[in-house]
């Protein structure tokens, strides 16, 4: 959870400089979590939420495997730090304050990720509506869908429709009444 307004703030510039010295996967981790989010690294169980804790190692070792966002700070700004993940498979964005549909819209313009993201949770995000939903069509790999408590979507069966038309591999697992 963001614990200041200036750990958010500061979260708003991108630092397009330590993208390039520490790589994507390492800079992406740093600022997820400064803004309260956890991150699995690919071969790894654990899950990462220390900041302080990173594991260390040559340039490009860690690849972001997964990403829980829950009550996490994270918001548009900050998504240039996921342009360079090649090896992101899940997300999950619980109860997201900043979470909204030009979010998703820029996760899903983001090619590597249309490649590579499977798993995707979107609940208790009060500014996700139906917009931000239709666009995750864009992820041509994404199987799994979990939409809980999301007061902007009001035309549930047209988005649910929409995004089995696009995709009809997906799963999607509703909680919206």
């Amino acid at each position: 959870m963001c614990s200041t307004l200036t750990v958010c703030r500061s979260s708003l510039r991108v630092d397009y400089e330590r993208i390039k010295a520490a790589g994507p996967d390492r800079a992406a981790a740093e600022w997820l979590l400064r803004c309260g989010a956890k991150v699995r690294f690919q071969g790894f169980d654990r899950w990462h939420l220390d900041y302080n804790a990173l594991p260390t190692g040559s340039l490009g070792r860690y690849k972001i495997q997964a990403i829980d966002a829950t009550e996490s700070c994270i918001m548009y700004k900050g998504f240039d730090y996921l342009d360079g993940l090649k090896h992101l498979e899940e997300v999950k964005f619980n109860k997201c304050i900043y979470i909204e549909d030009a979010c998703l819209e820029r996760l899903t313009s983001i090619e590597n990720l249309q490649e590579s993201l499977y798993m995707m949770e979107v609940v208790s995000c009060g500014n996700v509506t139906d917009k931000g939903i239709i666009a995750l069509h864009k992820l041509r790999k994404l199987e799994y869908l979990f939409l809980s408590d999301l007061p902007g979507i009001k035309d549930r069966q047209t988005t649910v429709d929409r995004l089995q038309t696009a995709l009809p591999h997906l799963e999607i697992q509703l909680d919206l009444d």
